[in-house]
């Protein structure tokens, strides 16, 4: 059996809560930052995203984040440190208290997902990955890992500054979802 498509040829499985909502596509932008770096890269792209002028974009802290976020947003970018080789443990809470209340109610929404780590983020970058794959969420772009070479407890707990380069690709992810959310391609 086929999925019921809309008028204008899209797949309506996972898009008729903004049909009934608005026309207007949303994007929730879910971070946790300590020390910093990953709020610039969270910031980065909900800017980014602003810019392209087409959906509206919430960002949103993971504490203060849950699962009615997630029911009323049309696509999600997530971003977060890695800690202690996982993704840092107020991240993984929101997921926590998320997971079950929107399974079966969120698949096939477009995700994007960003790493900020000291050294390697790749577990991180996996975890997250394997959640979304849970959600049966459909990912639009590869993890970026963005690696601040914090090896000591002093330069582990710094505020972090992350480079114009890696903010750039920030960015552009950021101004893909939206735009790609707007005009409907995911």
């Amino acid at each position: 059996m086929h999925a019921p498509f809309d008028k204008i040829g899209r797949s309506a499985v996972g898009w008729g809560h903004r049909h009934r909502r608005s026309a207007i596509a949303s994007l929730l932008i879910v971070y946790h930052s300590r020390t910093g770096g990953t709020e610039q890269m969270a910031k980065a792209a909900a800017e980014a995203a602003r810019d392209a002028d087409g959906a509206e974009v919430i960002l949103k802290r993971a504490e203060d984040a849950g699962p009615d976020d997630l029911i009323t947003a049309d696509g999600y970018l997530f971003a977060t440190p890695e800690n202690l080789a996982a993704i840092a443990g107020v991240m993984k809470a929101f997921f926590d208290r998320s997971y079950y209340e929107v399974l079966g109610k969120i698949e096939g929404r477009p995700y994007a997902a960003m790493i900020c780590a000291g050294s390697d983020g790749e577990n991180a970058r996996t975890q997250l990955e394997r959640i979304a794959t849970g959600w049966r969420l459909k990912k639009i772009a590869d993890t970026p890992i963005i690696c601040t070479h914090a090896q000591t407890k002093e330069a582990i707990l710094t505020e972090k500054e992350i480079p114009e380069d890696s903010l750039a690709l920030c960015r552009e992810i950021g101004a893909t979802l939206a735009a790609g959310l707007e005009m409907g391609v995911f």
